[in-house]
């Protein structure tokens, strides 16, 4: 087990900027902190982005923007994964254009409205918050497609395709994604006791003083399945947990919500409007039902906890950039001697 940063809390792509680096690896295919070196293929761009688009375009292909930072293992495994895979590789070269772009970088940018700025700031533009960030482009330089955080191959291949093909004037990333699920699942909710139970009335979540999490989960969801089977059994997790009123919404189910904000729609619609495009998704409302957070791609049980502490904790308010409460959370723990496992 590699000496960490003292990070008791990470999220989904989200990984501080360590300072130390080691030899050692992370295991379950993360490299060392530190810089991680592109594949040669990533285009070398001036970081004009409105001529990246039309050069793109010209070649049939499409833009794909890859926001990344130094320290990053789901950045890593991102490269040392996924982008080591014939088949994602051959299907990345013929369909995009793909360009990187630091985080927390100070090179020059011309946006996709012409305006001259920074890496950083076009990513604190965009609310990139974390990383891997991924923004598929299309001819006119919309974003047609947003992955925030690490996906797994079969879902980024899934999303190659899914941008590739043009499905987004066909139809939505999600539906796309679910027909496309190789791996069993228990075909069940996970809808607990203790949670609000339907039909949901999420206005009433706000009387209690709690902060409101909503889990977005549909019956067919591995990564649902491991959500509850393990992360949100954990001891630890559980004593957060019990801090919020926690509602399960099945995107596919046409049961009626009266959503925080007090209007009623079937739980497709709600997943629908708020752009739901991965299961499980775990949104956070104050008190007052408005969404203050929300967590998308894949989770382990550090990520959740992570964004747990981060919305209970009130940081969100005082600190929006997660990525600093993190790196803030980290140090903090450092002192303490306080070294875990990224990806238990």
């Amino acid at each position: 087990m590699m000496r960490l940063s003292g990070l008791l809390i990470l999220l989904i792509g989200f990984t501080p900027l360590w300072a130390e680096q080691t030899e050692e690896r992370l295991g379950s295919g993360l490299v060392n902190p530190g810089f991680h070196a592109k594949p040669d293929w990533f285009k070398q761009s001036f970081l004009d982005l409105q001529e990246d688009v039309r050069e793109a375009a010209a070649e049939g292909k499409r833009v794909m923007l890859y926001f990344h930072q130094d320290g990053c293992p789901y950045c890593a495994k991102l490269l040392n994964e996924n982008f080591t895979i014939k088949e994602i590789v051959d299907k990345t070269v013929a369909g995009f254009q793909v360009i990187a772009i630091n985080m927390w970088g100070d090179n020059e940018v011309t946006d996709l409205d012409g305006q001259v700025t920074t890496e950083k700031q076009l990513a604190e533009k965009l609310k990139v918050m974390y990383t891997p960030t991924l923004l598929f482009l299309d001819e006119l330089g919309r974003t047609v497609l947003r992955l925030n955080g690490y996906y797994p191959p079969h879902k980024f291949s899934a999303a190659l395709d899914y941008v590739a093909e043009r499905q987004e004037t066909k139809q939505r990333f999600r539906d796309f994604l679910a027909a496309r699920q190789p791996v069993p699942a228990s075909g069940k909710l996970h809808r607990e006791d203790s949670n609000l139970q339907p039909p949901l009335d999420l206005r009433r979540a706000a009387a209690s003083g709690k902060p409101l999490l909503v889990l977005m989960e549909m019956k067919q969801c591995p990564p649902c399945d491991e959500l509850h089977g393990d992360i949100l059994k954990r001891e630890a997790i559980r004593r957060t947990l019990d801090q919020f009123d926690v509602a399960l919404v099945d995107v596919w189910s046409s049961d009626p919500v009266i959503t925080p904000d007090g209007e009623t729609l079937t739980s497709t619609e709600w997943a629908s409007a708020l752009k739901i495009n991965y299961a499980p998704s775990l949104l956070f409302f104050d008190a007052q039902g408005r969404e203050v957070f929300r967590t998308e791609a894949y989770l382990k049980g550090f990520h959740t906890h992570a964004a747990m502490e981060y919305v209970l904790s009130g940081s969100y308010r005082e600190q929006p950039s997660f990525q600093r409460f993190v790196q803030a959370r980290a140090d903090e723990l450092e002192a303490q001697g306080v070294h875990i496992d990224l990806m238990e």
